[in-house]
């Protein structure tokens, strides 16, 4: 098999739990290590990635090597392989925008991200240059002129795209269109961990339907210590990801609930849980002789290895895209890893259109 030649815009804790992950399974099989979903997907294991281009605006990782930059300040999550490979790849300085959000400047600097003086590079050339066939977006929560700027860079350069963040382009016709007509796979949006508070309250409303109660109200408050959680205290930056988050429940229920009766997003910045998420899921509905019952649930998950262990799968699915020539959204593999994909199914029926796929029918 070829090697899937990855770039990756934004070398923050997601991106540091995928490096250390690629390189984890090589000396840990499947058979006795846990999260792996596909150790195979169309002949590509995770050592067939390769990665080739990196970008990042913090002056501590621009100009930097990857194998440094990824666990460079703030980056706060779990380091369980230290050891990553000389890449050969320097972090180039990407473009700004809207990456950053103001308060920024108010923290620490190992809480927070700090500007490097340098002037952005040609996305698009350091793309074509370096052979990129997948870009993994992980900007910002509300980066979008950012995320745009790195969707029309894969657009230039011929590079298929895996959104992880909560901008609608993969979900957003006029986007999905121009990919489609480049024959550019895309797979988005808004990354859905592998066992976080979505996936669990996706499961919760579909099989309280199923069991034939009805759900009347839920909140889903969630708070952790990384930049993510950091960046998200701006509520500007909100709108976009509150949506993606309502919707992947609301899409699980036969009929949705009233505005007022269903809460989901981020609740506040706590430094010291670090890449620790913590959600705090409350669910209310009435059961057989109408009679009220509820469930609070409380889970606990680091966050970036959580949301990794899927963008392995979406990755090497690009890639498949790539060498089958299909373009476009990939409806699969999107329902399965993003919380806002062009079309949401039922996770069951999501998991059996993906392995159709993946196995060429």
């Amino acid at each position: 098999m070829s090697r899937i030649k990855l770039a990756i815009a934004g070398v923050g804790n997601c991106a540091s739990s995928l490096l250390q992950g690629i390189e984890f399974y090589q000396t840990h099989s499947s058979d006795d290590s846990a999260g792996l979903i596909h150790p195979v997907i169309g002949g590509y294991r995770l050592e067939d990635i390769r990665i080739v281009a990196a970008f990042d605006i913090d002056r501590r990782k621009v100009g930097k090597p990857l194998e440094e930059a990824a666990f460079a300040p703030p980056n706060c999550t779990t380091v369980f392989h230290r050891e990553l490979p000389s890449y050969g790849v320097t972090v180039q300085m990407g473009s700004i925008l809207d990456g950053v959000a103001g308060h920024m400047g108010n923290y620490p600097d190992e809480q927070a991200l700090r500007v490097a003086d340098e002037q952005p590079c040609d996305t698009a050339r350091v793309l074509k240059d370096s052979g990129a066939e997948v870009l993994v977006c992980y900007l910002p929560v509300g980066s979008e002129d950012a995320a745009h700027h790195y969707a029309q860079a894969c657009l230039e350069a011929g590079v298929a795209l895996v959104n992880c963040m909560p901008v609608f382009i993969a979900s957003n016709p006029e986007w999905s269109e121009q990919f489609r007509k480049k024959d550019l796979p895309i797979v988005g949006d808004d990354i859905k961990s592998q066992f976080g508070a979505t996936i669990v309250h996706r499961m919760l409303a579909r099989l309280m339907g199923d069991r034939g109660v009805k759900l009347e109200r839920t909140y889903q408050l969630n708070t952790g210590g990384n930049t993510d959680f950091l960046n998200m205290l701006e509520r500007s930056r909100l709108t976009s990801k509150r949506i993606s988050k309502t919707e992947s429940v609301q899409s699980q229920l036969d009929v949705p609930l009233e505005k007022d009766n269903i809460h989901i997003g981020p609740s506040d910045y706590v430094a010291w849980q670090k890449d620790n998420k913590v959600c705090f899921l409350r669910m209310e509905w009435r059961g057989f002789g109408d009679v009220p019952m509820n469930v609070e649930l409380r889970l606990s998950v680091e966050d970036s290895p959580n949301s990794a262990g899927i963008a392995v799968d979406a990755i090497r699915c690009a890639k498949l895209a790539l060498d089958r020539n299909i373009g476009g959204p990939l409806h699969g593999i999107s329902a399965v890893c993003m919380k806002h994909p062009p079309k949401q199914l039922r996770d069951s029926e999501a998991r059996d259109l993906l392995e159709r796929w993946i196995a060429g029918e």
